[in-house]
């Protein structure tokens, strides 16, 4: 019997098998195929089949070996047409359901491991290195991607919804407000959905943002993961941070680096258990949080990272809690792989370091036993300064904007917030409805904010339509999913959702200071 899943590796260049504990073959992608032949044409085909016996015992006492004590990747070797044999890096992934187990076997080839010179070190902790190199995770992330599927648009909506809205009242609540505590638990339950939806879609994509991210002071980030936290756990803590007050100005997607901040923090508050409580454990559960400038004259190995010669922004983020051991420290950006309990997946710190190597950076985890674990955070920068804004005059501006998306509750959300921060809002649920308001001649709008994705007439579909009839306002395209190649669209802006209140406000007053002539 086939598991009612999805297989998700169609259309990988690399061979995949989807199989039962019994080694018979459920699922074959064309590149296994093609590598394999006729050698798993059977009804049902059986691994046994391809199974060199080079690699000593059998098909299935490598699958029950596997299952008894998991490998990130064994090199074996397969028959291919012909008689002759290749060798591959497995990846194996086992999935259960109504008491039957399957694996999704992925063959990749042997990578070369060609040692880095050897570099100064950027400090003197226990260092590490993966035992086949960058290359070899690299593939491991490229596979685990295949897997993730696209992220539910209905979802992210709903979650933006919620975030703004909840951010807008937590600005406007007191800090001894009764509320308050309340409205930072449901701000911190919607965080938690939109990091399991944002999971999905990096994921789904293997390749690295092609569009430019706006500069951003990497400060404003991590502070406000801080006082997240700080909210959340602060009884039981005690917080050190040591912000670098002229730090250099970086390019980053912000929800997304917020992210991964946010995954180290949790792993840093869980690094201490739950038992620790009372004014002494307080005093001594310290978790340090410090950005800094690093600029390095030659290539430089921080622990499982090296760092070409530049300036980049760090943030470290420090505790001292158990540790991690040496035998797992080599492990922990491997997806699926955790040495904590269900219902942690193992995507954490595989996460992490898809998010910040796809911004050109680095991620290098030093730990001991015992004393705690450090992980710095490595962004390119420049060598500039940017100040976020963060009162909220700093957020207020004046204009007409036009809102589009097929949402009621995010028009709604968009129409409260901007309305609340000084701008004149008109609404529309779909393209054609814009259009009549764009071309109304009582109306003057300033900016236009649209949804990418809606039934009928698309974000991008409007857009063309809106330059077609020459109208030529600003636009300010969102999306829960659909990330554009780039900015070609004339005028056109980009906010990922979810978003909170000042994300919106900081895009749509950029958006407009922008559109104005010098």
């Amino acid at each position: 019997m086939k598991p009612e899943v999805v297989f998700g590796l169609e259309n990988a260049g690399w061979p995949a098998l989807l199989i039962n504990a019994g080694g018979a073959v459920l699922l074959v992608n064309p590149a296994a195929k093609t590598v394999f032949g006729a050698a798993l044409n059977g009804n049902p085909a059986q691994l046994s089949a391809i199974w060199a016996a080079e690699n000593g015992g059998s098909a299935v006492d490598f699958l029950r070996r596997w299952e008894a004590q998991p490998v990130a990747q064994s090199p074996l070797k397969f028959k291919t047409p012909g008689g002759a044999t290749l060798e591959f890096l497995v990846l194996a992934c086992q999935f259960t359901g109504d008491g039957n187990k399957w694996f999704v076997l992925q063959f990749l080839p042997v990578p070369r491991v060609v040692e880095p010179a050897p570099a100064k070190p950027l400090e003197s902790h226990t260092e590490f290195r993966s035992a086949t190199g960058d290359a070899a995770l690299k593939q491991k992330l490229d596979c685990v991607l295949q897997l993730a599927r696209t992220v539910s648009l209905d979802f992210n909506n709903a979650l933006t919804g919620v975030l703004a809205h909840t951010s807008l009242l937590l600005g406007k609540a007191e800090p001894e407000h009764p509320w308050r505590r309340s409205l930072l638990e449901v701000e911190k339950s919607a965080s938690r959905a939109a990091e399991i939806a944002s999971e999905l879609a990096l994921f789904s994509r293997q390749e690295k943002e092609s569009r430019r991210a706006p500069a951003g002071n990497l400060n404003t980030v991590a502070s406000r993961c801080v006082e997240f936290f700080r909210n959340a756990h602060g009884a039981r803590f005690t917080w050190a941070e040591g912000f670098e007050r002229s730090l250099f100005e970086a390019r980053f997607d912000e929800a997304k680096v917020q992210q991964a901040l946010t995954k180290i923090l949790e792993n840093a508050v869980e690094a201490f258990g739950a038992g620790t409580t009372g004014q002494a454990a307080v005093a001594r559960n310290q978790i340090s949080v410090q950005t800094r400038n690093v600029e390095l004259t030659e290539a430089t190995q921080d622990r499982n990272v090296r760092l070409a010669a530049g300036t980049y922004v760090c943030v470290e983020i420090s505790d001292r809690g158990t540790g991690i051991d040496a035998e797992a420290l080599p492990r922990i950006f491997e997806p699926f792989f955790t040495t904590k309990r269900p219902p942690h997946r193992g995507l954490g710190l595989a996460l992490v370091y898809g998010i910040i190597t796809n911004h050109g950076g680095g991620v290098a985890i030093s730990s001991q036993p015992g004393l705690g674990t450090s992980a710095r955070v490595y962004l390119p920068a420049e060598r500039s300064f940017i100040t976020a804004a963060t009162s909220e005059k700093d957020l207020r501006g004046s204009g007409t904007v036009l809102v589009v998306d097929d949402e009621s509750l995010l028009l709604t959300m968009a129409e409260t917030i901007l309305a609340d921060f000084g701008y004149k809002v008109l609404t529309a649920n779909s393209g054609p409805k814009a259009l009549e308001i764009l071309a109304h001649p009582l109306n003057r709008i300033d900016l236009i904010v649209t949804d990418l994705v809606m039934p009928g007439m698309g974000g991008r579909e409007l857009i063309e339509k809106i330059r077609s009839l020459g109208f030529a306002q600003p636009v300010l395209c969102t999306s829960g999913y659909v990330m554009p190649e780039d900015n070609k669209q004339a005028g056109a802006a980009y906010l990922q959702k979810p978003f909170t209140t000042s994300g919106l406000l900081l895009k749509v007053k950029a958006a407009l200071a922008a559109a104005k002539p010098d």
